[in-house]
């Protein structure tokens, strides 16, 4: 079993930046992600990471301003959001995989086993 619990969400200005963290418990070294999920829109993918921390996915949206870290000590994956823009606007979910990631299923929400609470990200213009 992993928790995830989701700190560093808020209110920032068009153009601002933000860094999201995602503290994990239990099983620590699984492969993990970011999705984000606006009003009533469904969840979409925004990055992930590997177990090892040495490959990443990023959804269209998300690169060149995101990025996607992870801290193996510390137990946490990190989202650094950059330029960031009104769209952004939304809950963003930490999750965990039991499984692995590639190109093709990183993207996918079922995919994942274990999720955090989300935390609000609002982009004021």
């Amino acid at each position: 079993q992993v928790q995830l619990v989701e700190t560093g969400g808020g209110l920032v200005q068009a153009g601002g930046s933000l860094k999201l963290s995602c503290s994990a418990s239990g099983r620590t070294s699984n492969p993990m992600g970011w999705f984000r999920q606006a009003p009533g829109k469904k969840r979409v993918f925004v990055a992930a990471i590997t177990g090892t921390g040495t490959i990443t996915f990023y959804a269209d949206s998300a690169k060149g301003r995101f990025t996607i870290s992870r801290d193996m000590f510390k137990n946490t994956i990190y989202l650094q959001l950059n330029s960031l823009k009104p769209e952004d606007t939304a809950i963003y979910y930490c999750a965990a995989t039991a499984g692995t990631l590639n190109s093709l299923n990183a993207r996918e929400v079922d995919e994942y086993d274990f999720w955090g609470q989300g935390i609000q990200v609002t982009v004021s213009s």
